[in-house]
């Protein structure tokens, strides 16, 4: 099985074209790509799906208890069930970015509004909870990703490091040291915390303790992506892309990159990479800034960026007993 994927074969001609007001073609997003089988992962003959294209932007990805994904849209939170209707979730979002469902089945996010930073509670509606705002007296700076736990704690990204608010409500900063943390993720077991890092060359992990806090950074998978200097597209230009995270059933991760999603098994081995593809109004990398299963049998994983949302149907399912 091939695995190192050129990037000339990353680019994939438009399902559609669209004429600008300047005449310039600009081809949609593929309507959907073939993708090659990754054992136990991914089936031959697969394809990766569109499933709507036309956002401003699209990130934070979870699946709800119905089967149905919710994800951010610049500051409204959007919905799209088993058959694909679209419908307004969260009409303002404060500039959310991270999802989580909790316990009690509250919509839980990262919000990014300037000067409002926090994590709280975005659903139902009229319950504003806010559940973090600040950090030794200091508003939080760049909030990002965050992932729940099974006693109810929330382990959540800034500029500044990986936190974890505590079922009492108490906020600790227990990583800090990487440049630029991104996504973040717990195994089906809760002991490891995964952590992705923009700027470094590995995935990496910590173990878990039992009052939440980690221990034993270590580099877990190396990533494929690098960050290419100088080139073209700014998206490569700019890092290795490394944002979200997925788990599945047997903790398997999916890592999006600017080569698309790198899947690594439970010892950080490369199983196989999900494409990105080329399309969009600029006929630009449209690389999956975050991932998540979805779907009455949690077999759907869904691909979010640039404006589109991708789905591809899997073998393994994603975890039953958490949303994330």
């Amino acid at each position: 099985m091939r695995i190192a994927f050129p990037l000339s074969i990353l680019v994939f001609a438009g399902a559609a074209a669209v004429l600008s007001g300047q005449g310039r073609v600009a081809p949609a997003p593929p309507a959907s790509i073939a993708v090659e089988a990754i054992p136990g992962v991914i089936a031959l003959g697969t394809r990766v799906e569109l499933v709507k294209g036309g956002f401003r932007r699209t990130e934070g990805p979870v699946g709800l208890p119905d089967g149905s994904l919710v994800f951010t849209e610049m500051d409204t939170i959007v919905r799209i069930d088993a058959a694909g209707h679209v419908s307004t979730f969260v009409e303002k979002s404060n500039a959310a970015n991270g999802l989580a469902v909790d316990a009690r089945g509250r919509l839980i996010a990262v919000q990014r509004a300037a000067g409002n930073e926090k994590v709280g509670v975005l659903h139902p509606p009229g319950d504003g909870t806010v559940l973090a705002a600040s950090y030794q007296g200091k508003p939080f700076s760049r909030l990002n990703d965050l992932v729940l736990d099974r006693r109810g704690g929330i382990y959540f990204t800034d500029a500044a490091g990986v936190y974890y608010l505590s079922p009492a409500g108490s906020v600790a900063r227990v990583i800090d040291g990487i440049p630029n943390p991104n996504g973040v993720i717990l195994s089906p077991d809760e002991k490891v915390l995964y952590a992705n890092n923009k700027d470094g060359e590995y995935l990496l992990a910590f173990d878990v303790a039992a009052d939440g806090r980690v221990s034993n950074r270590r580099n877990f998978a190396k990533y494929r992506s690098r960050r290419v200097a100088g080139h073209t597209d700014p998206l490569l230009a700019e890092d290795n892309g490394a944002d979200g995270l997925a788990v599945d059933h047997d903790g398997r991760l999916y890592v999006t990159t600017n080569l698309g999603v790198e899947v690594f098994g439970t010892r950080g081995d490369l199983l196989g990479i999900i494409p990105a593809v080329y399309g969009g109004e600029r006929n630009t990398l449209q690389k999956p800034q975050n991932v998540a299963f979805a779907g009455a049998d949690r077999r759907t994983l869904y691909l979010v960026g640039a404006g589109a949302v991708f789905k591809v149907r899997t073998i393994a399912p994603g975890i039953a007993t958490r949303a994330k």
